[in-house]
């Protein structure tokens, strides 16, 4: 058999570092009570613990904003690569029990006929879809595995044990999570524990200060204002369906919150016309104050109901957006075809097909199925307006600032 060559300064250099790695330290003696702890029988009453007594806020991570990570060109492709510094994440496999294999003729953009449906998609890496638990029901400790990537979303998930069952499932990371915290719902209601440490207080203020931590699941209701949140429900007892993707997260404006005596106090109104005005305004605010305002990061701001869920913190992964592939191969192992502009086809595959040179044809720009493309084609409904939105977000920007500065020169 070839044997690999070792240098015989590589030799003497172990040589020398032999009588140092043989020697074994060994701890000093110490006197040591051997005798067995008593037996636990049927009389004895072990003390009870309370978890919350101990219970530590977790430290926030002094993280870079903005830290990318860079290669040595040795070839084409690692040139232009960029990716987040994420060295806190596990480099072995998912945990099996909590996903299934994604397979399908879906996975390239078409339907149970096989007609293309979503263009731009196919082949890819094989996937195995992680079962992420966005209604987050059960109460009590949960103990943070790890920190895991996700290959069906832009956040990084996390792997958390149930303290009490054992049972396992995936939740989206939040922005600074690690293994080891201890995170927790609160959606079934503040558990008595809690309040014996609190001694028996409700204030809205101690309950926050021992709950509103980051990775812990709480109603609206509970969350002080000016808290930054993400995975936001939209129904009371729904899962959550806003600000779930990397970086995202929505404000806690305000809760339209009203003291019951005043609602009352509000129906005993002196004569006897206005009383029943009192009662109807009592109950329009009685149905106010069942909604939290909530500003997304559209800037839209929105009414959500006070027992919807949401989670303290930001989507994890906040630089997602400004990575890099590098070459086109990448985005073909994320199963994204190339895109083929409209001018560089045939005039039977796109109205701007066809001709000579790098001409449309004198036509508006429009889509592969002749639909306009900037700004014609209107979508909004006039009619079937969302009443749960308080404020729109800010649309037309660009314009809006291309007449201005047309103003300004103008001046």
């Amino acid at each position: 058999m070839l044997q690999p060559r070792i240098c015989l300064r590589q030799l003497q250099y172990l040589r020398t570092l032999q009588p140092y790695t043989s020697r074994r330290a060994y701890a000093e003696a110490q006197a040591i009570d051997h005798k067995p702890p008593p037996p636990i029988t049927a009389t004895t009453t072990l003390p009870e613990v309370n978890p919350y007594e101990s219970s530590v806020r977790p430290e926030d991570t002094p993280e870079a904003s903005f830290q990318l990570r860079s290669y040595k060109p040795r070839t084409p492709g690692i040139r232009h690569l960029r990716r987040p510094v994420n060295d806190h994440l596990h480099r072995g496999r998912a945990y099996l029990p909590l996903t299934f294999p994604r397979k399908g003729q879906h996975i390239g953009g078409r339907n149970n006929s096989g007609q293309i449906r979503v263009r731009h998609r196919g082949n890819g890496a094989k996937r195995r879809i992680r079962i992420i638990d966005f209604h987050r029901n059960a109460p009590g400790k949960h103990t943070v595995e790890r920190i895991e990537y996700d290959p069906g979303r832009s956040a990084h998930i996390a792997l958390v044990t149930n303290n009490a069952t054992g049972e396992k499932s995936y939740i989206v990371a939040a922005q600074g999570m690690r293994a080891g915290e201890q995170v927790e719902s609160f959606r079934a209601g503040i558990p008595q524990l809690l309040l014996d440490t609190l001694g028996g207080s409700t204030d809205a203020g101690m309950v926050a200060a021992k709950t509103a931590w980051r990775g812990n699941c709480l109603p609206l209701h509970m969350i002080p204002t000016g808290t930054l949140v993400h995975n936001v429900g939209l129904k009371k007892g729904g899962k959550a369906q806003l600000c779930r993707s990397a970086g995202t997260f929505a404000m806690v404006i305000g809760t339209q919150k009203q003291d019951e005596g005043e609602r009352e106090m509000e129906g005993v109104v002196d004569g006897g016309g206005r009383a029943e005005e009192g009662k109807k305004q009592s109950e329009r605010r009685g149905k106010k104050d069942l909604y939290v305002e909530v500003r997304l990061k559209s800037g839209e701001v929105r009414r959500i109901h006070r027992d919807a869920c949401a989670t303290v913190g930001t989507a994890s992964n906040s630089n997602y957006n400004r990575r890099q592939l590098g070459k086109a191969g990448r985005s073909r192992w994320l199963g994204i075809r190339p895109t083929v502009r409209g001018v560089a086809m045939n005039a039977s595959d796109h109205p701007h097909g066809g001709g000579r040179g790098k001409s449309k044809g004198n036509v508006q720009p429009v889509s592969i199925w002749g639909q306009l493309t900037k700004g014609g084609y209107k979508t909004r409904k006039k009619r079937n307006v969302n009443r749960f939105v308080v404020t729109e977000r800010p649309r037309n920007q660009k314009s809006l600032s291309k007449a201005k500065k047309k103003e300004k020169k103008n001046k």
